[in-house]
């Protein structure tokens, strides 16, 4: 497979997205390197809001703060539920979590590389 990758070298994409999670309170961010992992991406963040309407606004404050930046948003998914929202930076990919949701997914387990 092709790799994707975003204008933004992947240091500044993900202190842009930290950022733009931090503007509208996102709660637990979690940072995980995937290099090894993956080809398709580098980093998965993960991140909690605390309703459907907070979710919504995290993706759409990194949509907007990754673009403003240079960057490239390859979809969005989840935007219509606001339970699970996945924002595709190309080579780091959001997802934006509903406490339960994490919990019951736990995606830090699943791309921690020791399993």
């Amino acid at each position: 497979m092709t790799r994707k990758h975003n204008s933004l070298d992947i240091e500044k994409l993900q202190a842009v997205i930290i950022d733009a999670l931090e503007d509208v309170k996102a709660q637990d961010i979690t940072i995980l390197n995937t290099e090894k992992l993956s080809g398709e991406f580098d980093r998965v963040i993960i991140a909690t809001g605390s309703s459907n309407r907070q979710t919504r606004a995290l993706a759409k404050n990194v949509h907007e703060k990754v673009k403003e930046n240079g960057g490239e948003i390859l979809a969005t998914e989840g935007e219509d539920t606001g339970e699970w929202v996945l924002v595709d930076c190309a080579d780091i990919i959001v997802h934006l979590m509903q406490a339960p949701i994490r919990a019951y997914y736990n995606l830090e387990e699943l791309w921690d590389g020791r399993n």
